[in-house]
């Protein structure tokens, strides 16, 4: 009975002090209105339904973003249902917003969230607006309205938020079948006022795809044509370009269809190379330091190593669809679409590489949000010192509040606040 006793409160202490909190959107089947959650805690699925277990409805059809706004807001576009979903990081439902219709990518301030369209309409509080391409529209989080727009390129894709400014990625995705070409720009909008400043040409087609960003960096993918213009990176300096540099890219031989930011500021980048001529997929995996890419001019900074055992565990995948670092922890996350018909994989890695785990998921699992360990704030990382001019002095905090030394880099991803030295 002792044993049972403790076991019992070990169990307790454990869901009341959970650190490794994900959920995991499941795109499922485009038009098949089969779209869910997998929420992962300490090890375990705890549920592959649980936004139909705790709201008793559907999430809808082509989850395609997931964002964390605020300590107590998540928004969550749902592609083909045309819904931004808004919940509480408990899973239960806020509300809803309908104007937006082919939502793709969020970015947020914490004050409103921010999401790109490939559609041509918009419901505003000033009415509807039309565009001949695609758009971003700006929601104000205490009422869930739209209250202004910005027409950008076609197809409109990853999207990210700095110093005021957002960075939108275009994909002219469209181009096979509309009146139109792919785009290569890179849009910046002036976020308070969102007025365009300026587009940015990449030379590269097809900007498509969640982009990752650290401190001032970006890693875009561009996955060609499919044909003859092969797969590339682009990696952006957001800073290099709002001072009117021309030089504030580097493009870069490997493709990062799947990407994300690691906790020293790097990107790690799976990259899936299709071939309409051949039918087959061809990939990289590869971690970009981007200050060296730019230093160097793409010369330096890429590394076709990964932590312990992650790049051949990642190559026994039957096909990647998406990999995350938790920014509060440091695991590492990949999913295996295998099929794509089919209930796919999370599998997990220690910080320092170490296979942890394969768990059983739903249809198609593809985009990844930490929730804070209990108790870690939010927004639980702080730089008190001049980010322009570190010195040996400067105190630096991780996001369990834990002081650490000055570092070449670190971040927090999904539209927190972003430090780089």
């Amino acid at each position: 009975m002792k044993k049972f006793i403790l076991l019992l409160l070990c169990s307790i202490a454990t869901s009341l002090h959970a650190q490794e909190r994900i959920i995991l959107l499941n795109e499922g089947n485009w038009q098949a209105d089969n779209g869910k959650i997998s929420y992962f805690e300490d090890g375990e699925i705890v549920s592959n339904q649980w936004f139909r277990d705790i709201n008793k409805r559907k999430l809808g059809d082509t989850p395609n973003d997931i964002i964390q706004i605020n300590s107590n807001l998540i928004a969550i576009t749902v592609n083909w249902s045309n819904i931004i979903q808004f919940i509480s990081p408990d899973g239960k439902r806020i509300a809803e917003t309908e104007d937006v219709p082919n939502n793709r990518k969020l970015a947020t301030d914490g004050r409103y969230v921010y999401v790109t369209s490939y559609g041509h309409e918009c419901g505003t509080i000033h009415g509807y607006e039309m565009f001949t391409r695609g758009y971003v529209a700006k929601i104000d989080v205490q009422t869930f309205k739209v209250v202004a727009t910005c027409e950008v390129g076609y197809e409109p894709e990853g999207i990210a938020y700095y110093n005021g400014h957002l960075f939108i990625a275009n994909t002219g995705g469209y181009a096979f079948q509309e009146d139109h070409e792919y785009e290569t720009t890179v849009s910046i909008i002036d976020a308070e006022t969102m007025q365009l400043v300026r587009n940015v040409d990449t030379g590269q087609i097809n900007l498509y795809g969640k982009l990752s960003q650290s401190g001032q960096y970006l890693c875009i993918n561009s996955p060609g044509d499919y044909y003859d213009i092969p797969a590339a990176t682009v990696i952006f300096d957001c800073e290099g370009a709002l001072h009117g540099d021309d030089d504030c890219f580097v493009v870069l031989e490997y493709a990062s269809t799947y990407n994300c930011t690691m906790l020293d500021g790097n990107f790690i980048a799976i990259g899936s190379r299709f071939s309409y001529y051949t039918n087959e997929y061809t990939f990289n995996y590869v971690v970009i330091d981007p200050h060296e890419v730019m230093l160097t001019d793409g010369g330096g900074g890429v590394d076709e190593s990964l932590p312990g055992t992650m790049l051949e565990d990642l190559k026994a995948l039957g096909m990647p669809y998406g990999v995350y670092v938790n920014p509060y922890t440091g695991y590492m996350y990949a999913t295996d679409a295998g099929s794509f018909a089919a209930a796919g994989a999370l599998v997990q890695w220690s910080p320092e590489g170490t296979f942890l785990g394969r768990h059983k998921v739903y249809i198609n699992p593809a985009h990844f949000l930490a929730l804070p360990p209990d108790g870690v704030d939010f927004a639980g990382i702080e730089q008190v010192t001049d980010k322009d001019k570190p010195t040996s002095t400067d105190e630096v905090y991780d996001l369990r509040g834990v002081r650490i030394a000055p570092a070449e880099g670190f971040y927090i991803q999904d539209g927190k606040k972003i430090y780089k030295h």
